[in-house]
């Protein structure tokens, strides 16, 4: 069982952190400009403490370090690097990114664990019972990474025809507003195809709860995962790779998959009402049209957004999961709040 580390101990692991990143910019800065090779685009495949391995564009792997003043990368960053006399590498440029996926540190600092992702897979299984109101969470902070969103209904094997066709109806009101619903089952391999089809030509990422199959649809979408993972040690030297680092897989149907142990859930965290609006887009047209600009869509008069419940445009629960989403944003922005 994991314990919460205190304040202090948090704050002198974010130090230590900041030490060893400052080591790394020196031993950089005393690299000889004149002893680099020529510059050559490449992809952030992991990061391993310090080291970063990059792909080129032939497909090989090189172990490299990052100049100071490019600040933290991510997995999934594509980079401007060059060999270094000692046979290693130093990205030297970031390039632009479309999306990114940030957690927390020690010091509750946004960090980077996943750039350019184009669609987050929020998977779903008969058990744990899944719940709209933790799908919207996760729908709302995906849209607030700039990636679109989609449903994985994993297992579905375990139920029977019935049972399907209920928890397709009831995730109906989902793909009538966009996301995409993939049926899917790693233990039977019904569904994967359909799966792989969506993830090609994307850079994807899985997420869910505990329980739900995430890391079984990995290891089907990628059968050679372990091989994959021993050519990223080899690269990196330092032994086995760790399993703690995200980490950018090719799928054999093409697309890209990045596997971020640890990443279960997402935190709303810093997002803004624009945010949150984007992760509702069936209420876009109806936000603003209330009778009263203050409306809290409960149980004011002229509400656009209950006339719009009642003829059936917008699903209940996702009036009543924005309500309350709404709630907790302005009572963590509320002045004097602080984290504990």
């Amino acid at each position: 069982m994991s314990r919460r580390l205190t304040r202090r101990q948090q704050e002198r692991i974010g130090r230590s952190q900041e030490r060893r990143r400052e080591l790394a910019g020196k031993k950089l800065d005393l690299l000889d400009e004149g002893g680099l090779g020529p510059e050559q685009v490449g992809l952030v495949l992991t990061h391993h403490g310090q080291t970063l391995i990059v792909e080129d564009n032939d497909g090989r792997l090189h172990r490299c370090a990052a100049r100071q003043n490019l600040g933290r990368l991510a997995c999934g960053d594509r980079v401007v690097w060059q060999l270094s006399g000692a046979g290693d590498g130093v990205v030297v440029a970031l390039g632009e990114r479309r999306s990114l996926l940030t957690r927390p540190d020690y010091n509750g600092q946004p960090r980077p664990v996943a750039a350019n992702l184009d669609t987050v897979a929020v998977v779903l299984a008969p058990a744990p019972e899944p719940s709209e109101y933790l799908i919207d969470r996760y729908l709302v902070a995906i849209a607030a990474t700039g990636a679109q969103g989609s449903l994985v209904l994993n297992k579905v094997d375990l139920l029977d025809p019935p049972g399907l066709a209920a928890l397709l109806v009831r995730m109906e009101p989902y793909r009538r507003i966009g996301y995409p619903l993939l049926p899917a089952s790693s233990r039977s391999a019904g569904g994967l195809d359909a799966l792989r089809a969506w993830l090609r030509g994307r850079v994807g990422l899985l997420v869910g709860q505990s329980g739900v199959g995430k890391s079984s649809l990995i290891k089907a979408l990628l059968p050679d995962r372990d091989i994959r993972i021993q050519a990223v040690s080899a690269a990196t030297g330092h032994g086995a790779h760790t399993t703690s680092a995200s980490t950018l897989y090719h799928l054999p149907d093409g697309g890209d998959l990045i596997d971020t142990p640890g990443v279960r859930s997402f935190e709303l965290g810093e997002i803004s009402p624009d945010d949150l609006g984007r992760g509702f887009p069936e209420l876009a047209p109806y936000v603003g049209r209330c009778r009263f600009a203050d409306c809290q869509h409960d149980v004011e008069p002229n509400c656009a957004l209950r006339e719009a419940v009642s003829k059936g445009v917008i699903a209940p629960r996702r009036l009543d999961s924005y309500r309350q989403l709404r709630a907790e944003l302005a009572a963590a922005t509320k002045p004097g709040r602080h984290s504990p």
